[in-house]
């Protein structure tokens, strides 16, 4: 006579795959990253402070890329030194492997370097509509003057061309700008985002927004991207980050994988300049409403995370705690 047991295989298994999300937040873990992602940010940027040059500073250049990768150096450390117990497998907690399925986290790759372009470019045109900036789709005079100011010969190719071929290389400057841009997605979408889950997909979703507009200080106190070095600065920065935090997020939750989030975030910074490529000659526009994460764009966010409420689309995610295959076997 023989009867089914669950085997020790089995146990074993349902522990592991227990780890992918913990249970509950793993506070300490939590606070030592921010601590530790946004400490370091402060460290590598402490040379712009230093001299008084801030962005003008000629390391900025090297500066700015080293910052990025801070988050993902914090994330690695509290999985290996401070998280307990230890999430397993660790790549795929952190959403780096395995794909699966590989065509929807290609697909959805493809939407998100389309997407996060078209936030951008649609924000521009939206500033347009409200007043807020003038544009130039004829002559690009703009851009013209720019071209004109970095080169005492004129260029042979019209600027029309150049406009149009910069469009062209924002999908593959998404993959290049997308090895800067790993560096944080570790942090954010793949530890950061994860580890709050238990709260549920909302609270995950704004918490890591708003540490990860918080993590930007160093820079937004010395003016970068809005022009504004003081808290009314770091506040944007937080807004922005946390609606288009909530779109990255989406695609690492619908994926289980932080590659679609890579490199929509690898795009939004290649189409971060289309302005450039269009504001009208002797013009000048607020990048607090017209810059990549102005408020206009929030706006642009807004009505695209209203649609994927519409749509359902946050509920379709892996669970917190997947079910492992139940293995069989026999006694006598």
């Amino acid at each position: 006579m023989s009867a089914p047991i669950q085997s020790d295989q089995a146990s074993a298994s349902a522990r592991d795959q227990s780890d992918i999300v913990p249970a509950t937040v793993p506070w300490t873990a939590v606070v030592v990253f921010i601590v530790l992602a946004c400490g370091l940010a402060w460290v590598v940027a402490l040379p712009l402070w230093l001299d008084g040059s801030g962005l003008a500073n000629p390391l900025a250049a090297l500066l700015l890329p080293v910052i990025m990768f801070t988050p993902g150096i914090a994330a690695l450390f509290v999985v290996f030194m401070v998280q307990r117990p230890r999430p397993r497998p660790i790549a795929e907690y952190l959403g780096l492997w395995p794909l699966r399925p590989v065509g929807r986290t290609i697909w959805m790759t493809v939407f998100g370097i389309v997407g996060s372009a078209l936030l951008v470019i649609v924000g521009v045109f939206l500033a347009a509509a409200l007043g807020l900036v003038q544009l130039d789709l004829v002559n690009f005079s703009g851009f013209a003057q720019v071209l004109q100011a970095a080169s005492t010969v004129d260029s042979p190719i019209p600027v029309g061309a150049i406009v149009l071929v910069q469009l062209l290389l924002i999908p593959f400057a998404a993959l290049l700008n997308g090895v800067l841009a790993l560096g944080e997605e570790i942090g954010w979408r793949g530890w950061l985002l994860q580890s709050l889950r238990p709260l549920g997909t909302w609270p995950a979703l704004l918490i890591s927004g708003v540490v990860w507009g918080f993590w930007h200080s160093p820079l937004i106190l010395l003016g970068y991207n809005f022009g504004q070095p003081n808290l009314f600065g770091v506040g944007l920065m937080i807004g922005g980050c946390m609606f288009y935090g909530v779109l990255l997020g989406w695609m690492r939750l619908r994926t289980g994988s932080i590659w679609p989030a890579v490199f929509a975030h690898g795009a939004f910074n290649a189409a971060a300049g289309f302005l450039l490529l269009v504001v009208a000659a002797n013009t000048s526009a607020d990048p607090v409403a017209t810059g990549p994460l102005g408020w206009v764009t929030w706006i642009v966010m807004a009505v695209v995370i209203v649609l994927l409420v519409l749509t359902g689309q946050f509920r379709t995610q892996p669970r917190l705690q997947r079910r492992p295959a139940t293995h069989w076997g026999t006694i006598s």
